[in-house]
């Protein structure tokens, strides 16, 4: 169990109306007693429960945002959708950086609360596992996931179905005479999203009686080098396709075949997943599975600002989770397969 208010008092040798004053107005409470209670706060590691405490003292309509990165543009993509939504209900947002780093996740949602945000919107590597889930539920705090499709039915989501979108997107490569089709994805433990969307491409290769092939994972979305890539050097031993778990990976894997003297489609096609505007400027067009991030961060500030609301007035009309719809976007990066 997390330590107590009443614990902090204990420790501290005040009251926990003391210790209450402290976090509400630190200006009424002398510097020496701050100094004790600042000490045992330190050294039990408390958090006050920031939900209840705004609900007492009045919303601050402030929303906390945890991304695992700006660096790929689907995630400021939503963050754009989450800010102009939240302006349009009269909220401001607060956003922070994990990048990918799963055991920086809940150090991100603990700076945002103690800056006393009123729910937060988050990416987290594995929605199904997460302790900094589990903390938010105990705590009661609004939180809508984005991209993470958990299994937990009372863990709001807004995301695509990643697992039909990456098997419609393999089914399309199938479509055009590809065989030998080969994932590209970064680590597995990092990305739950990563995984359904290698379940779904195990699906489209099933369904039409091909072999899978041993998914390709790489630490990074971009500078990957080449040596992943020395075995497609042999054509009888190289895919004839490649399905990358993000753009970001499909556009390093177009220049590193280019770097091998290896074109792209006509010695390899290549099909990437989130469907960014960048992909459109590419020569050739990036094909992809599209999904529709500016729209995901609006239905999931929405989502948030509906559940941060409602708290502590019963369950009629609870927000509910969203599955947003994707797309294929054909590109010249894929071509029918000649053998």
């Amino acid at each position: 169990m997390p330590p107590s208010i009443k614990q902090v008092a204990q420790q501290a040798g005040v009251s926990t109306a003391t210790v209450s004053r402290l976090l509400n107005k630190p200006e009424s409470v002398s510097s020496d007693t701050a100094d004790k209670i600042n000490q045992a706060i330190a050294d039990l590691g408390f958090r006050p429960n920031f939900n209840g405490r705004n609900l007492r003292a009045g919303r601050s309509r402030t929303v906390g945002v945890v991304v695992p990165t700006l660096s790929n543009t689907v995630f400021a993509q939503c963050l754009q959708g989450i800010e102009l939504a939240a302006r349009a209900l009269d909220y401001s947002v607060m956003f922070t950086a994990t990048e990918y780093r799963q055991e920086d996740e809940a150090a991100a949602v603990d700076l945002l609360l103690s800056h006393r945000v009123d729910g937060v919107i988050l990416t987290v590597a594995d929605a199904s596992a997460s302790s900094t889930l589990d903390v938010l539920d105990s705590e009661g705090i609004p939180y809508v996931l984005t991209y993470n499709q958990p299994q937990q039915a009372s863990r709001l989501s807004v995301s695509v179905d990643n697992r039909a979108a990456a098997h419609d997107a393999v089914a399309h490569l199938i479509a055009l005479g590809h065989t030998r089709i080969q994932m590209l994805t970064g680590y597995f433990h990092a990305s739950d999203r990563a995984i359904q969307r290698y379940h779904g491409y195990l699906d489209a290769m099933r369904e039409h009686g091909l072999a899978p092939m041993t998914p390709i994972e790489v630490p990074r979305h971009t500078g990957l080098g080449v040596d992943y890539l020395q075995s497609f050097a042999d054509r009888q031993q190289r895919p004839s396709a490649l399905f990358c778990s993000n753009d970001l990976l499909a556009f390093s894997a177009m220049r590193d075949l280019r770097t091998l003297g290896l074109r792209v489609p006509q010695d390899m096609s290549v099909m990437g997943f989130d469907g960014i505007p960048l992909g459109e400027m590419m020569s050739p067009v990036l094909a992809s599975a599209v999904q529709p991030s500016e729209q995901i961060g609006e239905v999931a500030l929405r989502t948030l600002v509906a559940a941060i609301e409602q708290s502590g007035v019963g369950d009629a009309g609870q927000p509910a989770s969203s599955i947003l719809a994707h797309a294929i976007r054909h590109g010249g990066s894929v071509q029918v397969f000649t053998p």
